[in-house]
């Protein structure tokens, strides 16, 4: 084991399939798979279904009367409202209006789940734990591992195993059972596809993963291609686009903030981002493509359309493979902020023609009502 790094319940699964192994977020994890690379995968989850390994996140249960008023004072999401089958996304906010981590909050019949960030988890759950003391019990699930199935093909594969999940539509949950024993479903994902995390008890996960490849349609996919599929899906990943020095409303995530949490909230640095939803921002996150085949990565320089004016930076980048394009997200000046802007990228000291869109790069698929 590399030194301090945790394995999850799958890594010899991952050995036994040729997976390239790296250091994520405190955990040992496939990058990619022998016999396809992080292009192949990405296309297969676009075309067919591909299974990812999502058991470094934390599970956090939440049990207790006043779960959603207690998650209302360290988030601003609106949880009072939340019924019973449904998720949100939300975020702890610190008192800069920073985000401390992005989450998932699912409301089950008889308890609340809360899926953090891995290189969060640890603090996230301090955080809960000494500040919902009155409102819940707050247990870590560590006895539990998380699986994502995404894809076109997705929803038939998981049926074929658990059945009643074939109706489920985006941002529902379902307590449901696999081989006798509880599964937490949700239907939701990181890559844009229809799709579902499954959480089922870690001595599971690789039954469950093996039953899942018996169909042809799918196949197991790594981070890289994690990481391509969302940012062609738009979506900020936390400590690259979106941390504790950023705020929601930087990050064009002020959606995620509901009108009555506005008005009556409080929650950490309600004052900062209220005031910035009233009158703009410095900077905002916007979608970046480049107008060549060469990728741009975090930290390049954008520049307006002369070359000759800073305006922003990249926050992360790649080639999207579904769009034949790099892609990338980055922040910018408010004034550049708009679809179809011409700017430059500055990429190894050259100037890259390209243009601030509209998110996401790839349209979503969820199925929804």
């Amino acid at each position: 084991m590399i030194e301090d790094l945790r394995r999850t319940p799958l890594y010899d699964f991952h050995i036994e399939n040729g997976a390239k192994i790296v250091p994520f977020a405190g955990f040992e994890m496939p990058l990619q798979y022998a016999g396809a690379g992080i292009i192949a995968e990405h296309k297969h989850t676009r075309e067919k279904a591909s299974l990812f390994d999502v058991a470094h996140m934390g599970i956090i249960k939440l049990e207790g009367e006043e779960v959603a008023k207690g998650l209302e004072t360290i988030t601003p999401g609106d949880f009072l409202s939340l019924a019973v089958g449904k998720q949100k996304y939300s975020f702890f906010t610190n008192e800069n209006g920073g985000i401390i981590d992005d989450i998932m909050v699912a409301n089950y019949p008889n308890f609340f789940i809360v899926v953090v960030n891995a290189a969060s988890r640890n603090n996230d759950l301090l955080l809960m734990q000494q500040k919902l003391a009155n409102y819940a019990k707050v247990t870590e699930l560590d006895d539990y591992a998380l699986l994502a199935l995404q894809g076109p093909m997705a929803r038939k594969a998981l049926a074929k195993i658990i059945p009643d999940v074939s109706d489920m539509t985006f941002m529902q949950v379902r307590e449901s059972q696999f081989m006798n024993n509880p599964a937490l479903i949700s239907c939701s994902g990181y890559t844009g596809e229809d799709g579902f995390e499954i959480a089922v008890p870690n001595y599971l996960v690789e039954t469950l993963a093996r039953k899942l490849l018996e169909n042809p349609d799918v196949k197991m996919a790594g981070l890289g291609a994690r990481d391509t599929l969302r940012l062609e899906a738009g979506l900020p990943l936390h400590g690259n686009d979106i941390d504790a020095f950023t705020t929601p409303v930087e990050a064009q995530l002020t959606w995620a903030i509901g009108k009555r949490r506005q008005i009556e909230g409080n929650f950490p640095g309600k004052e900062i981002i209220l005031a910035q939803i009233a009158n703009g921002t410095d900077l905002l996150m916007v979608g970046i493509k480049v107008d060549s085949k060469i990728p741009v990565r975090s930290h390049a320089v954008i520049k307006d359309e002369t070359g000759d004016e800073e305006i922003g930076m990249i926050t992360s980048g790649t080639f999207g493979a579904t769009i034949n394009a790099p892609v990338a997200l980055g922040y910018i000046d408010p004034a550049f902020a708009t679809d179809g802007i011409n700017v430059k990228v500055v990429v190894h000291g050259n100037l890259l023609d390209a243009k601030v869109v509209n998110l996401p790069f790839v349209p979503h698929n969820y199925v929804r009502k």
